[in-house]
């Protein structure tokens, strides 16, 4: 695994370096997830069946769950303060494992009976979202209690594609996006407490089938025009944003569309989580639209590998910035802009006499003409 940072302002040259290099899984990484609420904690999964959880800041690999999948892991889900993951994987079970125990809590087998690949995600209650297929190869969704697995909360079946359906949670308004590998359409439902708990609310068609789809986080959605759900889906030769919005005529912060959501700022250092602490994520309100933060030193008990940040991040950088402003004014760099402008005027002398001499032309050509 590689980990970049992007500058606080953005790109302005090419990274070319990451800030660290993560070895540890003998085979090709699919997965990875940053932890919901402590700083620097990585999760990756690979074609080895193994889970690895990282302290990025110190580029070491301090959790390797290598003996709990015999067969390959389709995906892992954190839960909502990050102290268990869910699994679903290519032998059909679904896993609740506690990562820092290193043990399985629960255990689900023959979780969607199809033989074609499955998802499983923890929604904010602490329940689990599946999708996959039946023994007729029927499209499934699923709820299920992790402290009893034996029978569903509630089992869907949906249509006869083949497609993969991938769930897209928001945790504040409790809707979940079905989006199908080689499908048209974005289906969405609603968990609640009631029966049948997992609600159908409408569907979005398309013209175009999609390859993939991501996912815009809450913070970066437009509240003052009702946005709810921003996707990206990424077509055979572009990616195009859909966006989703709620329409309302008041053009006041809508409370009930955009309660206080996940911010970026991490509960818990990476040490602390290790140490067994657990905290739920810190909540902002988007009132006011999303104000990005001050990026923050990281501070871990060893030299963090992530304080080599891009170029442009550090005051130092900005207090030096005038001084080094001015120690590019030399006699080298003004012959240099000197020849540029010289090359400018020359290009324009050009294109003006190619104007003339087409305008001579053009009238030429209408004499010709009549």
């Amino acid at each position: 695994l590689q980990v970049w940072q992007i500058p606080e302002n953005g790109l302005t040259l090419s990274l070319t370096e990451p800030v660290v290099v993560l070895e540890g899984h003998s085979k090709r990484v699919g997965i990875v997830a940053w932890h919901p609420t402590a700083r620097n904690v990585l999760l990756s999964a690979g074609c080895d069946n193994a889970i690895i959880i990282w302290n990025v800041g110190t580029g070491e690999a301090l959790i390797n769950l290598d003996d709990m999948h015999v067969d390959m892991i389709y995906n892992v889900s954190w839960n909502r303060n990050g102290s268990l993951i869910c699994t679903a994987s290519k032998d059909k079970k679904v896993r609740v494992i506690d990562p820092r125990k290193q043990e399985i809590v629960a255990e689900k087998e023959k979780t969607h009976e199809g033989a074609r690949p499955m998802r499983a995600i923890f929604l904010a209650d602490g329940n689990i979202f599946t999708t996959g297929f039946s023994r007729m190869s029927e499209r499934q969704l699923a709820l299920w209690n992790p402290k009893n697995m034996e029978e569903p909360i509630a089992l869907h079946e949906m249509d006869t594609s083949n497609g993969v359906l991938l769930p897209f949670y928001d945790p504040d308004t409790n809707i979940i996006y079905l989006c199908g590998k080689g499908d048209s359409s974005i289906r969405y439902f609603e968990i609640t407490d009631e029966s049948p708990y997992v609600h159908y609310l409408n569907t979005f068609s398309s013209k175009e089938p999609q390859r993939g789809m991501g996912f815009m986080p809450k913070r970066g959605l437009d509240v003052n025009k009702c946005e709810i759900a921003r996707f990206f889906k990424l077509h055979e030769r572009k990616c195009e944003p859909i966006i989703m919005t709620v329409p309302r005529k008041s053009d006041l912060f809508q409370d009930d569309l955009y309660p206080d959501t996940a911010g970026p700022e991490a509960a818990l250092e990476a040490e602390e989580w290790f140490e067994g602490k657990n905290a739920d994520p810190l909540l902002i309100s988007l009132k006011h639209g999303y104000i990005p933060g001050k990026n923050r030193d990281l501070k871990v008990v060893k030299k963090n590998i992530l304080d080599n940040k891009p170029a442009g991040n550090k005051k130092s950088d900005l207090i030096n910035a005038p001084k080094k402003a001015a120690d590019a004014s030399n006699p080298q760099n003004d012959a240099k802009l000197d020849e540029i402008l010289k090359e400018l005027k020359s290009i324009k002398d050009t294109i003006s006499n190619q104007d003339e001499r087409i305008s001579k032309l053009e009238q030429q050509m209408a004499k010709i003409a009549d």
